[in-house]
């Protein structure tokens, strides 16, 4: 395994370390949520970067990728009056129960600050190559193709145009 190789697993490990400390946090503070989700999250950074799970750099990195999909599936939720399977846009049984149990606990609170700060998010060309993202589908930018993750992993570059700015896929609700 290249060098980085273990960086991209290193990571994607503190991806999911980060993720399942922030919602053990929410859940134990019951902090106000517009204020709680921003001290939860430097909370678990500094614990990662305190226990040397990660460096600054990458906690820093981290914390963004995990900010932004935990954003996304709120804005998902509160625009579209969708629900957290819809955003993923695939079967709930294919996600790990591990997974999807902590991902939409953190991504509830994070839909209840939303709704306080009342915030808009830039939509444009927010996944990139190389970024870690939770499950759920991606689209290509460029040239459309679907990108699939069953669980967080590295966003690669598009198979079909090689193209590296991605959006998130959500399927449309038929009421």
């Amino acid at each position: 395994m290249s060098e980085k190789d273990d960086q991209r697993d290193h990571e994607l490990h503190g991806y999911e370390r980060m993720l399942e400390r922030l919602r053990e946090r929410l859940e134990e503070t019951g902090e106000a949520v517009e204020h709680g989700f921003s001290e939860a999250l430097d909370a678990v950074r500094e614990r990662s970067v305190a226990l040397g799970e990660l460096t600054r750099e990458e906690a820093d990195r981290v914390a963004a990728w995990l900010q932004r999909d935990l954003e996304d599936a709120a804005e998902y939720v509160e625009k579209a009056r969708g629900t957290y399977s819809d955003w993923l846009h695939m079967d709930l049984q294919l996600v790990e129960n591990w997974v999807w149990d902590r991902f939409s606990s953190v991504a509830d609170q994070t839909r209840l600050q939303w709704q306080a700060l009342n915030r808009e998010l830039q939509a444009a060309a927010r996944y990139h190559t190389g970024e870690i993202t939770g499950p759920g589908t991606l689209v290509c930018r460029d040239c459309g193709e679907v990108l699939h993750f069953k669980r967080a992993g590295h966003i690669p570059p598009c198979p079909r145009c090689h193209g590296s700015r991605f959006e998130r896929a959500v399927r449309q609700r038929r009421d």
